[in-house]
């Protein structure tokens, strides 16, 4: 049985000014959990049923594990059907951002995304097309809330993502900006330079008004159909797929 303390640690781990304050996050899943442990994050501590003991992949002796009943998972769950494990992991302290690493490749930059869902999509997809890192705007949802890391899918343990100003990161660079808008050039005659930053923005505002004059390709996703527009996660993932096309063509 987990004592009051265990379960008003986790709890509290649910928000982000506790999350802050002790400088630890959770997630759920084996397989979301296994991913962490194979990666540069530290695992705290792991709360599983006894049947999930065996699924884990081989973790660190420093790791304490607490085998949990059903009862005790759904106290310190953040989901309606708690997953047979969670970890608490802790929040890096990742160097600064240094801009000469942005050049030689494409980055992913997210202004205000506010929904937890869309910037783990985001973040998964970033996975997928092989991007190092997620430079967010201050404004953009804590990607250490649960639900972010829940559709992240265990993506989150190999991005490294930063949160800082992005008129200012954008205006100490000369790399060629590509800003998601409705009013750009169609992404299918689009040709993407070598280099560059990729931006999409708020999901019913899109890109912020003071980072438009930043943009140097405005670019549309071109619609055929009657749809008012597309989720920004989903944007997202045809830009980088067809950025990622026109680089091994």
């Amino acid at each position: 049985m987990l004592s009051k303390s265990q379960i008003s640690l986790v709890n509290a781990l649910h928000q982000k000014k506790y999350r802050k304050e002790n400088r630890l996050f959770i997630t759920e899943g084996i397989k979301s959990i296994n991913e962490f442990i194979q990666s540069e994050y530290v695992i705290d501590t792991i709360y599983c049923s006894p049947a999930a003991v065996p699924k884990l992949v081989k973790f660190p002796q420093k790791v304490k594990l607490f085998e949990s009943s059903e009862t005790d998972l759904k106290k310190i769950s953040t989901l309606n059907t708690p997953a047979e494990a969670l970890a608490i992991v802790q929040i890096p302290l990742h160097e600064e951002l240094n801009i000469e690493s942005l050049q030689g490749e494409f980055n992913l930059l997210v202004d205000n995304v506010q929904d937890p869902g869309n910037l783990g999509t985001i973040i998964r997809t970033a996975d997928w097309f092989g991007f190092k890192r997620l430079v967010c705007s201050a404004s953009t949802v804590d990607v250490y809330n649960p639900k972010v890391v829940q559709a992240s899918m265990g993506s989150l343990s190999r991005l490294k993502v930063y949160y800082t100003e992005l008129d200012t990161l954008i205006s100490q660079t000369r790399l060629p900006v590509y800003g998601a808008v409705l009013d750009g050039s169609s992404l299918y005659k689009t040709s993407f330079e070598p280099e560059g930053l990729i931006l999409v923005g708020n999901e019913g505002n899109g890109i912020s008004s003071g980072l438009l004059p930043f943009i140097t390709h405005k670019v549309t996703i071109p619609s055929y159909g009657n749809a008012e527009s597309l989720n920004v996660a989903m944007s997202a993932a045809i830009l980088c797929s067809e950025l990622r096309r026109q680089q091994v063509e």
